[in-house]
């Protein structure tokens, strides 16, 4: 499957499953309150909070099944690598989903701020959750492989699917049966093991038959090859979960459950702009990873800068629709007055923060293909270092705003001035050529256009009026940075000149 291919089929699932589950919200509200709501915030957070445990060895399972296709690694070690790997998985999620199920009564009474919803309710709700992350994050190893294997197209078809029957597909279960939190985590709960069953079945299916004598029951030593890079990608995560939702923890205590509801809304929302890397670093990181063990640096920049282009000229308009329209989106979006007053501030921080932390992670990418994280983690170390405390203090005395700026201010120091320390170490001479050609180039436009239509257009009042404004505006901020792209540029010239000389 070509690279092209396995980023669009990327970014057609990744749009399509944040778009519905964007779109979908608003009629969640609707059903089970804002309270109810916030619980699925709080399940939302701690699934992230889960990839703590696992020790960096979903990537690497990625990163060495990339390497098998690059002639690196042979079928029989591939396939032990899985098993080991497997038994691990089960292990921790047996044990991380009982210890959550046991403490779901201390959760529901004493760390979320319940008002209206009963407590035994909630803690079933719990008890549901962590059943649910368990096998979520099982799944997650087996989407690690097909992930390797470049297979994009179908686990894209796949998770759009998946979506479909997680957000629409339990309406009419809304409609038609009830709308407790139990209910909700139930179905979604039937949903994870059907998940987990079809990822296992395609995994098996792509990987190398080994002969009658070479299948062995699990063993700890075929992890010992990729323990060291595991544990760095591991420390990673672990520094990368803290910086991404210390603040969702620290305010779903601090935050009764209800306004918390409206804080997850806003995530959401903001998040759409990390999803746009997604499919780019989703496709990006086994071809890197693969000519990284070719020995084709030239073709490995080659591609670093052009990716760079292509995530910039997508998550630019969109956050810069967020963040200087955040009004008219929330209102377009939700209909609701008080939703808009309690999230537009902290949308249009969070959405500027996030395009900043979308570009800066393309030096991890070169660091995740060489093998050597060494750099990505004294980063991230030193990012935490600054997060916790701010966070806190700021989340303390501002409340979700505070946060906000936060993240912002603090992805903005990282981008200025530890993304050239990563470049001089892994790209000697790069950093400026990309900075202003890959980044600023493709960029600035954008901006300035969406800061001359933030003060000479006006609004008009209805909704679906300012959804189709809003969307006009996404379509003329993307034109724009697509043009300023010189790697577009040269794209379209090349179809341009071929199709001239066709005729």
């Amino acid at each position: 499957m070509s690279l092209r291919q396995n980023i669009l089929a990327n970014y057609v699932s990744q749009i399509y499953v944040t778009l519905i589950g964007i779109v979908m919200v608003p009629v969640y509200l609707r059903y089970m309150g804002p309270e109810a709501y916030g619980l699925v915030g709080f399940f939302a957070m701690i699934q992230a909070w889960f990839q703590l445990l696992d020790l960096g060895l979903t990537p690497t399972m990625a990163r060495e099944t990339a390497r098998f296709n690059g002639g690196a690694l042979d079928a029989s070690s591939l396939r032990h690598l899985l098993r080991g790997m497997e038994g691990v998985f089960i292990g921790v999620a047996v044990l991380a989903s009982a210890a959550m199920m046991t403490a779901s009564g201390t959760i529901a009474t004493d760390w979320l701020k319940v008002q209206q919803l009963p407590l035994a309710e909630v803690q079933t709700a719990i008890v549901l959750m962590a059943a649910i992350v368990a096998l979520r994050w099982v799944s997650g190893l087996y989407r690690s492989a097909i992930n390797g294997f470049e297979r994009m197209v179908w686990l894209g078809g796949f998770n759009m699917a998946l979506a479909t029957a997680r957000f629409v597909l339990v309406i009419p279960l809304f409609m038609y049966v009830g709308t407790s939190a139990t209910l909700f985590f139930t179905y979604q709960l039937l949903l994870a093991v059907l998940e987990v069953v079809l990822l296992v079945r395609q995994t098996y299916r792509l990987l190398p038959t080994l002969s009658a004598g070479d299948h062995r029951p699990w063993r700890y030593a075929p992890l010992r090859g990729v323990l060291k890079f595991s544990l760095s990608i591991a420390f990673a995560s672990f520094v990368w979960i803290l910086a991404t939702q210390a603040d969702k923890l620290i305010l779903s205590k601090l935050l009764p459950l209800t306004e918390y509801g409206y804080y997850t809304l806003v995530v959401l929302m903001a998040g759409g702009v990390l999803v746009i890397s997604g499919p780019v670093s989703g496709a990006l990181l086994p071809r890197l990873t693969k000519l990284a063990s070719e020995g084709d640096n030239a073709a490995l920049l080659q591609l670093y800068r052009s990716a760079t282009q292509l995530v910039a000229v997508m998550a630019v308009p969109a956050a810069l629709v967020l963040a200087l329209f955040s009004k008219q989106v929330l209102w377009a979006w939700t209909g609701d007055t008080v939703v808009v007053e309690k999230a537009a501030p902290v949308l249009a921080l969070y959405a500027g923060g996030s395009a900043i932390s979308v570009i800066a992670a393309f030096p991890y990418y070169l660091q995740y293909a060489m093998g050597d994280l060494r750099l990505h983690l004294i980063g991230n170390v030193l990012f935490v270092m600054l997060l916790i405390p701010c966070l806190v203090v700021a989340t303390w005395q501002f409340g979700m705003v505070g946060a906000a700026w936060i993240w912002l201010v603090l992805n903005l120091v990282y981008f200025l001035l530890w993304v050239p320390v990563v470049h001089r170490r892994f790209a000697p001479g790069v950093h400026w050529r990309w900075m202003t050609r890959d980044v600023m180039l493709t960029s600035v436009p954008s901006i300035v256009a969406a800061l001359l239509v933030q003060y000479t257009v006006l609004w008009p009042a209805g909704r679906l009026a300012i959804t189709i404004q809003l969307c006009g505006l996404g379509l003329l901020l993307l034109c724009i940075s697509s043009l300023s792209s010189s790697k577009i540029r040269e794209r379209v010239a090349h179809r341009f000149n071929y199709m001239e000389s066709s005729n």
